[in-house]
């Protein structure tokens, strides 16, 4: 039987250390619209596993396509890739941004964190993005220099400085 993303042309595909299955149900619980697809697992022995292990993890996170690679310990995520994902409202913001960062995972600045697989993701209010574009470039600098202090986005305090 094919798998789930068969007829897709285009997936990303994320190596972690054992952790695929994990992950992918860590992020089909969090995120709207997401799910766990199919799991493979080895059909022999492979340098990060034996035969019958969880290979390989489809998944769909806000409607795109992911690939789970249990492929070892010898790579690592960092800052140079990152998911950034918009939220509509400081409940969804709060909501995601916790469920990350209170997993294991961990807070950075401007809206970044890190989930517990070490994957970065940038927890993005779309009333930011709006400040960010606002034509009264004197609002959308208020608004990034508050930006510049906070962790997880505040979007009251984001709203406020927009307005001077």
């Amino acid at each position: 039987m094919p798998s789930a993303h068969a007829t897709r042309n285009i997936a990303v595909c994320l190596w972690f250390d054992g952790q695929a299955e994990e992950a992918a149900n860590f992020y089909a619980r969090t995120f709207p619209d997401s799910h766990v697809d199919a799991v493979h697992r080895a059909p022999g022995d492979y340098p990060a596993g034996k035969q019958g292990d969880v290979l390989t993890v489809e998944f769909t996170v806000l409607g795109m396509p992911f690939l789970g690679l249990n492929g070892g310990p010898q790579f690592k995520f960092d800052e140079a890739v990152s998911f950034q994902v918009y939220t509509r409202d400081q409940a969804e913001t709060d909501r995601l941004w916790n469920a990350i960062t209170g997993n294991g995972g961990a807070e950075s600045e401007c809206g970044w964190c890190k989930d517990r697989f070490g994957l970065s993701w940038q927890i993005t209010p779309r009333a930011l993005m709006d400040a960010f574009t606002d034509t009264d470039r004197a609002a959308a600098k208020r608004a990034f220099d508050a930006m510049m202090t906070m962790r997880k986005i505040d979007i009251a305090t984001i709203e406020a400085a927009r307005r001077g």
